[in-house]
This record gives structure tokens, sequence and C-alpha cells, in this order.
């Protein structure tokens, strides 16, 4: 679900099974995907996993790193990866962002890598690596890099979210 022209293009790791099983990304009980859309000011509204396909209407796209598998993230083979598919993606549609959702995917194209925003672009678009919003990634969990993405998404001017 890409477009040209988008602000932010999220990338996973693969579709988890809830998901694959409702045919609608981030649908997995716990997943704080859809809700931090809306926090951090990306989305005006709360939406709904089926509505994903209205998401290009607020600048943002959803893509996978592994398109041919569904599951947790423990199940993934590095066959089951398609970096370069990745990049001709973000090389084609050109988002000003790409954010990575969990920083499984994101060491896949970028290898090591933090939290937040990275030194590097790719194909011109400036890298987030951001926490996952799978309930399994609870550990990790941290709204910090969701804030500063969506600042650099919307703007300072338009910036209203809040980490609080």
């Amino acid at each position: 679900m890409l477009a040209p022209g988008l602000r932010v293009v999220f990338c996973g790791s693969a579709v988890g099974a809830v998901s694959a099983k409702v045919g609608a990304p981030y649908a997995g009980p716990g997943n704080k995907f859809w809700p931090m859309l809306h926090k951090t000011g990306l989305t005006p509204r709360l939406m709904r996993p089926d509505e994903y396909l209205e998401l290009p209407g607020f600048g943002i796209g959803l893509t996978d790193l592994a398109k041919h598998y569904s599951g947790a993230d423990a199940g993934l083979r590095p066959e089951d990866d398609d970096v370069d598919a990745l990049i001709a993606k973000v090389e084609r549609f050109r988002p000003r962002l790409l954010a990575f959702n969990g920083k499984r995917a994101a060491s896949k194209v970028l290898g090591k890598c933090d939290y937040g925003e990275q030194p590097d672009r790719l194909a011109g678009a400036r890298v987030f690596v951001l926490p996952s919003t799978s309930g399994l990634a609870v550990r990790f969990w941290d709204e910090a890099p969701w804030f500063a993405l969506a600042q650099a998404a919307l703007g300072a001017a338009a910036f209203t979210g809040s980490s609080t």
C-alpha cells in the first residue's frame, strides 16, 4: 500500500498471524500501532486496522520486509527478507521518511542501529527506527522515538503530539 509523495512509510518485519487471518495490518491484540498513529498526531482520529486503506490519504504507507511470510518474527528465516525489494520501493515512491516498526527489520537493512533517527538516508528518505508496536515487544517500548518521527513528518509548527 504505497504511493508517490507519502510523508512516511512504515516497514515491519512481516505480517503477524492475527493480521494475516483478518486481512488487516497491526490487528493483533495489544498492538500499539493504531493508537500511536493517533496519539502522535499522524492521523486525526483513532483508526481501526480494517481502515488501513485510508492511510495514504494521511500521507502514510505500509510495507513489510518479508512479504511471503506471516507470523511471529522468531519464525522468520534470512531468506524470507527481501531488502532489495524494500530499497526499490523507497527509490520508486520516494517517501520523505522511512520508519522501521522494530529493530529486526531495521537491522536487516541498516546493520546495527539504535532507536530514533538514523544518520544515513535511504534513497533520499530520512530513516527512523521505532520500538515495535507488537504486544510481544513490550519490554522495549518507548514512545519518544514515535513522537520524534511525528515531529519530522508533520513539521514543528504542525506538531501537536505529546509524549506525556
